[in-house]
């Protein structure tokens, strides 16, 4: 028995339907998808996805409070227990940034809470950086309570940060840059490094490799020339990454088959 979960930024569910991923999600080994940057409101995702949830896919979602904006859902084979929008912030809850959902054991499989996160882009010097630096604040509060409840938790999503030189090809000169910023790389040291409560199961699979990349520029020829940047992470709690034992970038075999900036990261859990 294993899960298997993808998640993937669809840059917007519409477009994204229109290029291609309702075909990709038929042929999806996924027992659960974690979908960000949906700019949907729920009305549109229900329109959007209909096919597949007459296939029997179940969806929760958290639609974004500003129009064309944001936008975070699960769909699942299997309906959630419970679902929960926001972490317990005044200022984020509503911006759809932030969903979980609780799965039940099945057989051999644990329980397990999966969540979908869009983590803030930024921008430096401006109030778009500070936003994204309130969001890291405030949300560690929330990781750090769910990998304290001794349960299994999978925080899937754009996180908006490489960690490292190998999550990002052009790291130098990015330096400077939102998104590979010292105190953003360090904040996430802090929650995946050797003290820390939470592992990067897609890095831990693939420790020595650079990538593999999850994202590319619409721009110039940065798609093929894999110049990307890994920023779509797949966070498990220690117990539960133990369980990992595949990982996969499902990049498009070409530009055009494209239905999104960002590719699907699929991980097995045993």
């Amino acid at each position: 028995m294993s899960h298997t979960i993808t998640s993937v930024n669809v840059n917007g569910v519409r477009a994204a339907v229109r290029k291609g991923m309702l075909e990709w999600l038929e042929h999806s080994a996924a027992d659960i998808v974690c979908l960000q940057e949906t700019r949907a409101t729920d009305e549109e995702l229900l329109a959007c996805l209909a096919p597949a949830l007459g296939e029997g896919w179940h969806l929760v979602s958290a639609e974004p409070s500003a129009k064309g904006r944001n936008g975070v859902a699960i769909l699942s084979r299997v309906p959630a227990d419970s679902a929960v929008v926001g972490f317990g912030s005044a200022e984020f809850d509503d911006a759809g940034r932030w969903i979980e959902a609780r799965f039940p054991a099945v057989g051999a499989d644990p329980a397990v809470t999966v969540a979908s996160l869009y983590l803030p882009s930024g921008e430096v010097g401006t109030e778009k950086q500070n936003s994204k630096e309130r969001f890291m604040a405030a949300f560690e509060h929330r990781l750090a309570a769910l990998a304290s409840s001794g349960d299994h938790h999978v925080v899937c999503g754009d996180w908006n940060i490489a960690h490292t030189e190998r999550d990002l090809k052009n790291w130098k000169g990015n330096r400077t840059k939102s998104g590979f910023l010292a105190s953003e790389r360090a904040w996430l040291d802090a929650l995946v490094g050797e003290s820390g409560a939470w592992v990067d199961v897609v890095r831990a699979l693939h420790p020595d490799v650079d990538g593999p990349y999850s994202w590319w520029s619409y721009r110039g020829k940065a798609f093929d020339n894999d110049a990307g940047w890994r920023i779509d992470y797949q966070m498990a709690t220690r117990d539960f990454a133990d369980r990992a034992k595949d990982a996969v970038v499902e990049r498009a075999d070409t530009y055009d088959q494209r239905w999104s900036d960002h590719a699907p990261v699929t991980v097995v859990y045993r």
